[in-house]
């Protein structure tokens, strides 16, 4: 496989499923509505702060997660089964019951609405973790970064450069529909919010079942030639 086609397949392996699981538009009208009363100026500087944090959340999962869970002895092909039905169970939940997601995302990022709070302070919490990137968003890069290549060199460089810029893409887009979360509202309204979280969700549970797969497929071949 070529440079640009390793990491390109890093990159769309890791962006759908990110961005199926943050779905910025949707959080972007709960940010509007908690961040209302604060001035434009204010929040666009929020948007900007969040994207920053929420890139730091997602490269740092991408990145350390894996690694760290196998340090204590899980094996890699462990790590796909049990993360791959994390992500499948989470897109699940999002599927059946979007207007849940919709009520715990409202209430995780209910503290935003003081507006006597600094501004640094909300931007990481709760606006960061958990209403934007939180553990849902931490699991799902974890798994996706048990899809790295067992050799290392360049396979392995070329994947973390793929799913790197895949988060790196996703904050862009978290900091640009928060920028603008007061025209997305007014353009999606509840029922369009929940199409795209129904989409969104859908295409989760596919990725979900791949990472499950190329755990699955391995301990099988294992288990039958072995």
């Amino acid at each position: 496989m070529s440079v640009f086609g390793a990491a390109s397949a890093a990159f769309l392996l890791a962006f759908p499923a990110l961005l199926s699981i943050v779905n910025p538009l949707g959080g972007a009208i709960i940010f509007n509505e908690v961040t209302g009363a604060r001035s434009h100026a204010d929040r666009l500087v929020l948007a900007r702060r969040v994207g920053l944090n929420s890139a730091l959340v997602m490269l740092v999962s991408l990145w350390f997660g894996s690694y760290i869970l196998n340090f204590f002895g899980i094996s890699l092909n462990a790590l796909r089964l049990a993360g791959g039905l994390v992500v499948a169970a989470r897109a699940y939940q999002m599927l059946s019951a979007p207007e849940a997601q919709e009520e715990r995302k409202q209430a995780q990022a209910a503290p935003a609405e003081e507006t006597g709070e600094d501004i640094s302070a909300i931007a990481f919490f709760p606006l960061t973790l958990p209403f934007t990137t939180g553990p849902g968003t931490i699991a799902v890069a974890i798994a996706l970064g048990t899809q790295r290549p067992a050799d290392y060199g360049a396979p392995l460089a070329l994947f973390f450069a793929g799913v790197s810029l895949a988060a790196i893409a996703l904050a862009l887009i978290i900091w640009l529909a928060y920028a603008t979360a007061d025209r997305l509202g007014a353009i999606l309204g509840p029922t369009g919010r929940r199409v795209v979280a129904r989409l969104a969700a859908f295409l989760l549970l596919g990725i979900g079942a791949q990472i499950m797969l190329s755990g699955a497929i391995p301990v099988l071949h294992q288990a039958l030639h072995g």
